[in-house]
């Protein structure tokens, strides 16, 4: 077994290449959403899920695979976590009908989520103090890399393959890779832990975010009553409470409630939940403007979303290194307000808008985004205690998913309720150029919606207080 503090950039190279696979398979589903819907001619509130399912299951056993890398080994639960993906990926690659598709991706998604929950802390405990912001930024690369070579490569492979082919790509990385993270990663690095697991915990958080997503994706579809709605609303409200009471007498939580106490933290987490719904609200919505309204090919939307992750991965090392010197307060909110600013741009879209345009607004959004990822990430992971270390970055995780999945289904609603009332009831597969003006008012006032959530985002984000990297000073010294 080799050591870490030795080896630090063999066990890099294993999170990283762990980071870049889910991401890179998530930036290509993103794309081949019209694709699948034309095969299984579904509704929009019914294709997403491939989309939310993934995202969701992340969300719920997010914070499950944080406490459990504690007892059991954060190389344990990575490793599997890889192999686990392959085999969902694979499963994706054969599936006969959209709801096994589903099913694949829930298997692919526990898979992503036991890495995303570890791959934070293992940087933590691999890298000193004073590379924590760098280190995070490098991982911001591979981040950027996959969300960049995904829409590109997934373009490709569905105009010239199929929407199917993107999934075999990860097979043969996973399979791989998960050999190779048994071998680097410390597998019996532990803490001791003597506490009793909140299960009852994870499964009210986990049908907290069923109930949730249910109810938002569903909202407009013709076959739920207003009674059905309201009652899945009200039911994912209950089982929050329940959640929320479970957590503050169960003697060892799975969500340590007391660190939200502190402002860094809070605003750290909530401002996180904001910055990805706003991302994500782009990257549902303007594939299928590129699609359905300009009319362009599968690659030349992969090409066009590129925009994003280059950005990012141009500006994320910076945003890192500058992290370390003047901490996070300024550079992640002037992100989230740069990031705001895209999508008031993006809201002026047309159908006449030349393809560079729609780029250099989605490039602008990504810069926002390097902004405020690394330095917020760093500004928790660098001051929370090493027994929270595991917690705390699957709270980073799960902010990050759950505001994808906000994201996802903020966007679908604003979408779909006003380009039904516009069209008479009709959804987005039903779409002619005849509804081209219907179609851009809905992703207007969508567009619209996610910028209010941008600003939102950044006051909070302004709240964390004042501090540089006094930790890291202090280690300096």
């Amino acid at each position: 077994m080799l050591q870490p503090e030795k080896n630090k950039w063999p066990i890099f190279l294993t999170v990283a290449v762990g980071v870049f696979m889910s991401t890179l398979d998530s930036s290509m589903v993103n794309i081949a959403l019209p694709s699948i819907m034309d095969e299984f001619a579904s509704p929009l509130q019914t294709t997403e899920w491939v989309v939310m399912i993934y995202l969701l299951t992340i969300t719920s056993s997010l914070l499950v695979w944080g406490n459990l890398s504690d007892r059991i080994g954060r190389g344990k639960v990575y490793s599997s976590g890889m192999f686990i993906f392959a085999v969902g990926s694979l499963a994706c690659a054969y599936s006969p009908s959209l709801s096994w598709l589903i099913a694949s991706r829930f298997l692919q998604a526990l898979g992503a989520a036991m890495m995303m929950s570890t791959g934070p802390a293992i940087i933590k405990e691999t890298f000193p103090p004073e590379q924590l912001g760098r280190s995070l930024g490098l991982i911001g690369i591979s981040v950027s890399l996959g969300l960049m070579t995904g829409p590109s490569l997934g373009g490709f492979l569905i105009e010239y393959f199929s929407w199917r082919s993107i999934f075999f790509l990860t097979v043969p990385i996973g399979f791989l890779f998960s050999y190779l993270a048994r071998a680097v990663i410390p597998m019996h690095k532990k803490l001791k832990i003597t506490k009793r697991f909140d299960w009852l915990g994870g499964v009210a958080w986990a049908i907290t975010l069923l109930f949730a997503s249910f109810a938002f994706s569903h909202a407009t579809s013709p076959d739920w009553s207003y009674q059905a709605l309201v009652l899945f609303l009200l039911a994912a409200g209950v089982s929050f409470f329940v959640f929320y009471r479970l957590e503050t007498i169960t003697p060892h939580p799975l969500l340590p409630l007391h660190l939200f106490h502190q402002k860094f933290f809070s605003a750290a987490i909530f401002s996180a939940i904001l910055s990805f719904t706003v991302l994500f609200s782009v990257i549902m919505l303007t594939p299928f403007y590129l699609d359905r309204v300009i009319g362009l090919s599968s690659s030349r939307i992969g090409l066009i979303m590129m925009a994003i992750p280059m950005t990012v991965m141009g500006v994320a090392p910076l945003a890192g290194w500058l992290s370390d010197h003047i901490g996070a307060r300024f550079l992640s909110t002037f992100g989230l307000l740069v990031s705001s600013a895209g999508l008031f741009l993006l809201a002026g879209l047309t159908p006449d808008s030349r393809p560079v345009e729609v780029a250099a607004r989605l490039a602008l959004l990504g810069c926002g985004q390097a902004m405020f990822l690394s330095p917020n990430s760093a500004s928790v992971l660098r001051r929370v205690k090493t027994e929270f270390t595991g917690a705390s970055a699957a709270l980073l995780a799960t902010a990050r998913n759950l505001g994808m999945l906000l994201g996802i289904a903020l966007a679908g609603l604003v979408f779909t309720v006003l380009f039904s009332r516009l069209t008479g009831g009709l959804d987005m597969k039903d779409f002619s150029t005849v509804h081209t003006d219907h179609f851009m008012s809905a992703l207007k006032y969508a567009y619209l919606t996610a910028a209010a959530t941008g600003i939102l985002g950044a006051l909070i984000s302004w709240m964390r207080g004042k501090g540089k990297a006094k930790a890291i000073a202090g280690h300096r010294k």
